[in-house]
């Protein structure tokens, strides 16, 4: 039988078809009619998750951020999105969504770890909810926030101001309502990279530090930082005997052996000018009596660092100028050493010599070499290792052979040593501060025996409270927070260690700095490959401002060999770097909080104010410095230090707009009224 044929009995009369239509039509007109009243459901987990950014791993689909079912509090969820904090998701509504719900919390995947984060919603600008601080164990919130004739979402996720650590948060059962267009999921904010410091003037402008430490019979260097069209003649008034400074290069070399403080004047002249400076030298027991400048290879080429590579950075420190701005450090890190067990001929090989002193693996065929190309360049050199028998990248360390190894440093000529924890933790009988301090005394003790200076980084990320009690260990700096890393969520790590410091300015001062980690903007490493930083422009604007009102040491970290323009300036402006290498060695302190802005101010040496105007939140706002809150009076002066330009004569308060994730960084200088003429 053909399928257009059937059989007589089935087929109706014509009649009862359209009676049947006529009655069938309406309710199904109705059930249409509800139908396209009804929204949609689109998971907020459909969307495109690569455009969610997490602290920690990746944002998970349906699972939690570790790719397990979600659990808030004891309670399973199917669907949803598992990220961490820091993190946040832009989405465009496309006009066509009329509500958002889900539910929020910690996701029980912590085991008893300590985690708390926030939620956050923002719609068109406007905050629409907030969860508070929720921890872990806490029942999941209930999120329902009404979209209707929003254009824009912001979903976020923040640390609750505590660090990043077990922040696992859950989007459960999150969905939007959608009568029209379905959302998007976008990419952040794209911000043009200007540069707002201008070019060196080619008249001569002598940089940098204006003290400088050094400890009797050590060997001197300093390289005087000048800008200016070259060529350049160097001189000094009252450079004590035992000191040469080239008139060439500026370099100060030699040998002091009297104990005291001498103060020199420095003069550079060139066709276009001349220019002097105060400068001290104190002969003593304190180095670093500003926070050190330089380089370290750690976030660009990790424990991959070889010879090359360091000689290639201190040729780019000099050849891209940022000698002639104070930077003096070229600093390897993990990565130098034989590696304990490898068969790899280039990193294997024995761990120590015959004299039980430390070697180099095949990477570095001549430490000594090295060094001596770097100090040539006017430039010192730096190193690292652990107390530990390995370092974090699993080389061989410094336990039980400190002394030789402190020896070898010397003889090798390194002038800086980051003593970085890590394995050391198999040692220590416990966290208590006597257990955290025991290995950087036998390394100091060790160090202060050689016939050179060295600077002292410790390397232990905060514990046991380190900034109460490094200077008491010979430090000369210290990390007070863990590895800023090179997520996607740098950003809210660099602010969150930047503003952790607040509360801890008491401890540092000349000799001995709170250390938040390196300047990581330009190209770092980024999964395997140097990739330009996460940093937006207005973010690396932030980090550079802030680390410098900290007097934070300035160690860039990103590839010397790939500088652009933009990168260059946010590095050599020297009114901002006056800000961290002033003499009075203060660290700034939070004076003002509100919401989602902050103002820091720094007291200067000559009576002036450095003060730093943040937005942290997701649009531009007013930020305003009243003079109550810095501790000042009158009529000041207000000074761009970005710009480098006056803005004008302010009484009571400087206010102003401060864009998403950015900073006004300006100085106060206090006005005094001019007695008039004499009749």
């Amino acid at each position: 039988m053909k399928m257009s044929e059937s059989p007589e009995h089935n087929r109706l009369p014509t009649r009862a078809l359209i009676a049947l239509a006529l009655l069938i039509l309406p309710a199904f007109e109705q059930s249409c009619a509800k139908a396209a009243d009804e929204p949609a459901t689109v998971w907020l987990s459909s969307l495109d998750l690569s455009r969610m950014t997490s602290g920690w791993g990746r944002p998970r689909v349906d699972k939690s951020v570790q790719d397990r079912t979600m659990s808030i509090a004891g309670r399973k969820f199917e669907r949803g999105v598992g990220t961490h904090a820091d993190s946040i998701m832009y989405i465009d509504l496309k006009g066509g969504s009329t509500r958002f719900t889900a539910h929020v919390g910690v996701d029980d995947e912590i085991n008893g770890n300590i985690g708390s984060i926030e939620f956050k919603i923002y719609g068109d600008k406007r905050l629409l909810w907030q969860s508070g601080v929720i921890k872990a164990g806490e029942p999941a919130k209930k999120v329902d926030v009404d979209l209707a004739g929003l254009k824009a979402l912001i979903l976020m996720v923040g640390s609750a101001g505590d660090g990043i650590s077990y922040d696992h948060a859950d989007w459960a059962e999150a969905k939007f309502e959608v009568t029209g267009e379905k959302p998007v999921a976008l990419e952040a904010p794209v911000e043009e990279a200007v540069i707002l410091t201008p070019k060196p003037s080619p008249k001569p402008r002598i940089n940098g530090a204006r003290v400088f430490g050094v400890r009797p019979g050590s060997p001197f260097l300093f390289t005087v930082a000048a800008t200016g069209e070259r060529p350049m003649e160097f001189s000094a008034e009252g450079l004590p005997v035992g000191l040469t400074l080239d008139s060439k290069t500026g370099r100060i070399t030699g040998s002091l052996s009297r104990r005291g403080q001498y103060q020199v004047i420095l003069r550079a002249v060139n066709a276009l000018g001349a220019v002097e400076r105060d400068f001290r030298i104190v002969v003593g027991d304190r180095l670093a009596l500003t926070p050190p400048m330089g380089w370290n290879s750690w976030y660009c080429f990790f424990s991959s660092v070889t010879d090359k590579m360091m000689r290639d950075a201190a040729d780019a420190m000099v050849q891209t100028g940022m000698i002639n701005h104070g930077y003096t450090y070229v600093n390897i890190d993990d990565g130098w050493m034989v590696k304990p067990g490898s068969d790899d001929p280039v990193l294997g090989g024995p761990v120590t010599n015959s004299e039980g002193q430390i070697n180099a693996n095949g990477k570095f065929p001549d430490m000594k070499a090295m060094t001596d190309y770097i100090h040539g360049k006017g430039l010192k050199a730096g190193l690292y290792t652990s107390p530990g028998p390995t370092t974090c990248a699993g080389f061989a360390g410094s336990y039980g052979h400190e002394e030789q190894d402190a020896r070898r440093f010397a003889e090798w000529g390194f002038d800086f040593l980051k003593y970085d924890w890590c394995s050391y933790r198999r040692i220590a009988k416990d966290r208590s501060r006597a257990e955290l301090m025991k290995p950087y005394l036998v390394m100091k003790a060790a160090l202060d025996k050689q016939d050179r200076d060295f600077i002292y980084n410790l390397c232990q990320y905060g514990m046991g409270n380190v900034w109460e009690w490094g200077a008491e260990v010979g430090g000369h700096c210290w990390r007070t927070t863990g590895d800023l890393g090179i997520a996607s969520s740098l950003y809210r790590n660099v602010i969150n260690y930047g503003f952790f410091h607040a509360g801890k300015e008491q401890y540092a001062g000349p000799g001995h700095w709170n250390d938040p980690d390196y300047l990581l903007i330009g190209h770092i490493g980024w999964r395997g490959s140097l990739r330009p930083t996460p940093l937006t422009p207005n973010e690396q604007y932030t980090h550079v401002s802030l680390w410098c009102l900290l007097a934070a040491p300035l160690i860039f970290s990103g590839d010397m060999t790939k500088l652009d323009e933009f990168t260059l300036s946010l590095l050599t402006n020297d009114e901002v770097i006056e800000i961290d290498q002033d003499p009075l060695g203060r660290q700034a302190s939070r004076v003002a909080q509100a919401g989602e802005t902050q103002v820091w101010a720094k007291d200067m040496e000559d009576g002036s104010k450095a003060v730093g105007l943040f937005n942290t939140g997701e649009f531009e706002t007013k930020v305003a410095a009243r003079w109550s809150d810095l501790g000042v009076r009158g009529k000041q002066r207000v000074r761009d230090l970005w710009r480098q330009k006056d803005i004008g004569i302010f009484e009571k308060e400087f206010e102003t707009d401060v864009p998403r994730h950015g900073v006004v960084l300006v100085r106060l200088f206090p006005t005094r009224a001019v007695a008039p003429p004499a009749r």
